[in-house]
């Protein structure tokens, strides 16, 4: 009896484990279930880009395209397959994504002989489930051939360069519509070279420090330094104007993502400067000047646009010219000095753009009178660029922007 009275609750006990362990393991497959679609979305492999072009010929460029192109990139193999077309624009040689990711702001690079024969900045709502681009309204930038634009962090301005001189401020309604300018600000002054006659705006953009805008002017060697009044919807001169080695040429300048330095490519001296930033007055402070041209070679660089790796590990610049190369650099991350690592040949002719994918593992380039796209693997080590064979034959390509 001692017997049968120990196993009926040793048989209890064991029913009770097996019940117990069924249960757990129903609760883990219960987890698994509910965390598989999060795992499915954060592994979507598909973004889109967008590619701003010349539609038709100009002094500098043979355009051949038909607008805006979208584009959907593969982030496991970086090709590019081709959506749709924006509505007609004629030359939206760079364009920028507002914050909110729902409208897009294209500068149409015209002029004209007349004195008030300015240039557009057209907005476009962006409908990314449809992946098309549809027109909201266009208004004058206020100068001629606009080159450049960009919006302040808060998304409520739009911000535009004129290569024929100068700036422009644009209020961005609630719609994404632009208003006109409440700023139009003359630059004055000249460089040495044939290509410096005038002052030649060639970009603007928000600083580190947000309340400070920066415009580049490769006319008068100069970087202006203002701050946005959003209240008051003005650009205010601060004083504190960098100004280059003449005959520099500055086009577009690159903001280090953690530490306060800077470094702008200079198009007609082929180098690259780098500066301090002043976290109070917003001042550049020169430390470095170096070459974008590989050692021992004679030629004109025409260098065009620069960007740093998000890592902040890594510079790149783009020279056109007679090179038609990536130059590589290594940041210290101590002082912020770099050092030239190599050259890439773009496999293309004038690659006036180029862009860093978020993720920091793919680099293209937009090679502008050879019509391509070229994409770029980036070694995570090394900051090298590696080929990967994947060519996109593109239209006057001149400006690329993912949508994040």
């Amino acid at each position: 009896m001692t017997t049968l009275s120990l196993a009926r609750p040793l048989q209890l006990l064991l029913a009770l484990s097996v019940i117990l362990s069924a249960c757990s393991s129903a609760g883990n497959t219960e987890t698994v279930a509910t965390q598989t679609p999060e795992l499915v979305e954060q592994q979507d492999t598909k973004q889109l880009l967008l590619v701003g072009t010349y539609t038709r010929k100009e002094g500098h460029v043979d355009g051949k395209a038909d607008g805006i192109y979208l584009y959907e990139f593969d982030l496991e193999t970086g090709s590019l397959t081709h959506l749709s077309t924006s509505p007609p624009i004629v030359n939206p040689s760079y364009l920028t994504i507002h914050p909110t990711n729902d409208w897009v702001y294209a500068v149409s690079e015209t002029g004209g002989e007349g004195p008030k024969e300015f240039g557009s900045v057209q907005a476009f709502r962006l409908n990314r489930e449809a992946q098309q681009l549809s027109a909201i309204n266009a208004v004058s930038s206020e100068g001629k051939y606009p080159c450049y634009i960009s919006t302040d962090p808060s998304g409520r301005f739009a911000m535009v360069a004129n290569y024929g001189g100068g700036i422009s401020l644009l209020p961005i309604e609630s719609d994404g519509s632009l208003q006109e300018a409440t700023v139009s600000i003359q630059h004055q002054g000249k460089g040495p070279t044939p290509r410096q006659e005038s002052s030649h705006a060639h970009m603007i953009v928000p600083g580190p420090r947000e309340h400070f805008i920066y415009a580049v002017d490769l006319g008068t060697d100069k970087i202006y330094t203002y701050t946005l009044d959003a209240l008051r919807e003005q650009l205010t001169a601060t004083g504190e104007t960098a100004t280059l080695e003449p005959g520099s040429g500055p086009r577009h300048l690159s903001f280090h993502p953690v530490n306060d330095w800077a470094y702008v490519v200079n198009e007609l001296s082929g180098t690259i400067t780098a500066f301090k930033v002043d976290s109070v007055s917003g001042a550049l402070e020169n430390f470095q000047t170096i070459s974008t041209i590989p050692e021992g070679i004679s030629g004109q660089a025409g260098c065009a646009d620069i960007h740093i790796h998000p890592s902040g590990q890594f510079l790149y610049a783009s020279n056109r010219g007679d090179m038609n190369n990536i130059a590589m650099y290594e940041i210290n991350q101590s002082s912020g000095v770099l050092r030239l690592m190599g050259h890439q040949p773009t496999f293309g002719l004038t690659p006036r753009n180029f862009v860093i994918h978020p993720n920091g593992e793919f680099l293209l380039v937009a090679n502008q009178d050879s019509g391509n796209v070229v994409t770029f693997r980036i070694d995570q080590n090394t900051g090298l660029l590696q080929e990967t064979g994947i060519n996109t034959e593109i239209p006057t390509p001149v400006c690329l922007k993912f949508v994040e």
